[in-house]
């Protein structure tokens, strides 16, 4: 019944009912520990996107700009990074930018190459 605790009505004294309550809880629970990895992701995903488009790229392009260029960046540090730190954030817009257009007609070694 302690798991039971802040449970509307019969669900909160009853054992059988608290019992089937509590099981229930504890499989949402588990659902949704699933579920919020998967919202978060999605949400610094949009923000990414939103941010990039005002540098003229989308959110495709700008992960595959990074790649190109090395730069291993996970999207929750980006997403962060668009919010408190637009300039460090437009810095690797550039970088972005220019790992694709060097890239654009050439192999994916010669960017490493030329940057070395």
């Amino acid at each position: 019944l302690k798991a039971a605790k802040g449970f509307y009505g019969r669900r909160k004294n009853t054992i059988r009912i608290a019992k089937q309550a509590v099981e229930k809880s504890l499989q949402y629970a588990y659902r949704d520990r699933k579920a919020r990895k998967r919202n978060f992701r999605a949400l610094w995903v949009q923000r990414i996107n939103a941010a990039v488009r005002e540098h003229g790229l989308t959110y495709g392009r700008f992960i595959d700009g990074l790649n190109k260029a090395g730069i291993e960046i996970d999207r929750k540090v980006l997403s962060d990074m668009a919010i408190h730190e637009p300039a460090a954030f437009a810095a690797l817009c550039g970088k972005a930018k220019v790992a694709l257009e060097y890239l654009k007609n050439t192999t994916p070694n010669a960017f490493e190459a030329a940057v070395a």
